[in-house]
């Protein structure tokens, strides 16, 4: 369990910051740019959440969320090849396929498309939405940091990837089950 007896360290103030094994790195580093998207990523589900209180969408992302901590938690602590001490948490490929699993659960409801689907329509979906691009941007920030940690857990992609497409979907049923979906209408607006 973590516990936290004080919130301010005072190493940001020169634009530093700690990493889970202890090593200091520059706020900007790449992999800091990863967990801190994932860590917006949490905060705008949160926000979605608060548009679907007591539904089941809530609960599977109330889930997500910690998850994401998980992901958080594994980004933030580089496999070096050395003993840190201490088991650090890493994504499982069973976190991938339970969110494999929602998707088809929740997709098996929705009609197929016939268009591109704008992100809009109710409050909920459209917060669904606005998650889904920021997971897009979490994925690709893990995937610049894949590509200069070849040690990164693969599942931490993975992850993010299937996520954003769970939350596409989940954004659809939150739109009547894709009956009020925002369908893009090629060209209309040229003339």
């Amino acid at each position: 369990m973590v516990r936290l007896t004080k919130i301010y360290t005072k190493t940001g103030d020169k634009g530093r910051t700690r990493l889970g094994d202890m090593s200091e790195v520059d706020k900007t580093d790449i992999r800091v740019e990863a967990y801190g998207t994932v860590d917006e990523l949490n905060a705008s589900l949160g926000v979605a959440r608060a548009a679907l209180p007591g539904s089941p969408i809530d609960g599977l992302l109330a889930q997500v969320q910690n998850a994401l901590f998980d992901l958080g938690a594994d980004l933030c602590v580089p496999d070096t090849g050395a003993d840190p001490g201490f088991e650090p948490l890493r994504m499982t490929a069973q976190q991938v396929d339970g969110l494999e699993s929602a998707i088809d659960e929740w997709n098996a409801r929705l009609d197929p498309l016939d268009s591109f689907v704008l992100p809009g329509g109710s409050e909920a979906a459209a917060r669904l939405h606005l998650a889904r691009t920021i997971c897009r941007r979490a994925e690709r920030r893990t995937v610049a940091l894949a590509q200069v940690d070849e040690r990164l857990n693969p599942d931490t992609v993975r992850y993010l990837n299937r996520l954003s497409d769970l939350l596409f979907v989940l954004a659809r049923i939150a739109n009547d089950e894709g009956r009020a979906d925002v369908k893009w209408v090629p060209g209309r607006d040229r003339d």
